[in-house]
């Protein structure tokens, strides 16, 4: 079975979901390996705008199988709201042609409410309840008994740290899921036996809801999310066999930008970018909420290479930079103090904030790039901003996002 993987190469937000929805028609499985609900995108296809959140977006090709893989943190209210929502705007068959491996964790209303708490009392560091082995997993939701004595043990616990300013009502959450578990019981399998038998098939399409930098491991620690975020996660997730993996395509945005707190190096650059963009990134479908933007990272990128080894990137929103007369990018992070170079992002906090960035100025393009559907329809200057990032990365730039349009997308051959 050959396997196409997608992984965003930067904070997230990248587009990947564009990508997937172009590439599922050439897959019969789309599958998510892990995150949760908390973070999505959208999809412009045929005049019709379409959310997702937790569910895959090859529920847009209606001959596409879509599976949620073990890793995935499992919102049951939004699973089904987000199902519904897709099928009252007309996508045929999706109640059909989405299954869910039993061992996701649930993500329970007490985890949002624990959050804000946990948020203030850790600093932005969330506890976990998988890696606490304290979670309860979709498999025991088909055990009444043990599911609720499992849910009520966690609010328990929870009640007992935080007393009365958790607000939650634990029996109202236990009615509701006697309501669901019938339901669920049409999507619930065993994913480990499922992807297994999958690998006789034409074709599996994977993406990762989040980015490397976002990485517990590799990302920019400690303001990353709790999981493997790379392509060592998709493994996991899916129990992919490495061998049949095909193509790992890296999503890059033309610039950068990241949520949250931590290192971002390019912020220099945010207030020129920033009022010339303020109406661009709204035009493109981008929603911000304490967003930061700034020059394009290769810095950033490179490192996502070392950590995934791409065999190919999807450019986005190229047509963002339309208005500039020359184009910044980051090609470098250097040592104040020695003006050495550093040889890759820096685990040590101390250096990266000692750090000053090297750019490499390019002149900019000054034309509109949005109706352009082959690689030289972009003008020249466009082109050599495409051509210097992927000599720079040492990676095939194959697709090139120039709008919000599923059909705004350059393939180069």
């Amino acid at each position: 079975m050959p396997i196409r993987v997608v992984l965003g190469s930067q904070w997230g937000d990248e587009g990947k979901g564009k990508l997937v929805d172009i590439l599922a028609p050439e897959a019969q499985l789309c599958a998510r390996a892990a995150g949760g609900h908390n973070a999505g995108h959208s999809i412009l296809a045929n005049g019709v705008s379409y959310s997702f959140h937790l569910l895959p977006s090859g529920l847009i090709n209606p001959n596409c199988m879509n599976f949620i893989g073990s890793d995935v943190t499992f919102h049951v209210p939004s699973f089904f709201s987000e199902l519904k929502q897709l099928d009252e705007k007309g996508l045929p068959n999706v109640y059909d042609r989405i299954l869910v491996s039993d061992r996701v964790h649930i993500n329970f209303d007490l985890h949002a409410a624990v959050d804000g708490l946990e948020e203030v009392e850790l600093g932005g560091k969330r506890s976990i309840t998988k890696a606490a082995r304290s979670g309860v997993r979709l498999a025991d939701v088909f055990d009444q008994e043990l599911f609720e004595a499992k849910l009520r043990r966690l609010a328990h616990g929870y009640k007992a740290r935080y007393g009365d300013l958790l607000k939650y009502d634990v029996e109202e959450e236990i009615e509701r899921f006697r309501g669901y578990r019938s339901e669920l019981a049409k999507y619930a399998i065993d994913g480990l036996s499922f992807m297994h038998s999958a690998s006789t098939i034409g074709g599996l399409l994977v993406w990762y809801q989040q980015a490397v930098m976002l990485d517990l491991s590799m990302g920019s620690y400690p303001y990353v999310t709790s999981s493997n975020t790379t392509i060592s996660g998709i493994i996991a997730g899916l129990t992919l066999n490495p061998k049949n993996i095909t193509e790992t395509i890296g999503v890059v945005k033309a610039y950068t930008t990241r949520v949250g707190a931590g290192a971002f190096k390019t912020e220099d650059l945010e207030e020129y970018w920033s009022e010339r963009n303020s109406r661009r990134l709204a035009g493109n479908g981008e929603h911000r909420q304490a967003e930061d933007v700034a020059a394009a990272d290769l810095v950033v990128v490179k490192h996502g290479h070392m950590v995934n080894y791409y065999t190919a990137l999807n450019l986005t929103k190229l047509d963002v930079l339309d208005s500039f007369e020359t184009v910044k990018i980051a090609i470098a992070y250097k040592d104040k103090s020695t003006g050495k170079e550093l040889d890759s992002y820096p685990a040590d906090h101390n250096i990266l904030d000692n750090a000053e960035v090297v750019y490499h100025e390019m002149p900019g393009w000054n034309k509109p790039t949005t109706n352009a559907r082959t690689y030289y329809d972009l003008p020249k200057q466009a082109r050599d901003y495409v051509e210097y990032i992927e000599n720079f990365i040492g990676v095939k730039v194959k697709w090139i996002g120039t709008g919000p349009d599923r059909e705004a997308m350059i393939v180069r051959g």
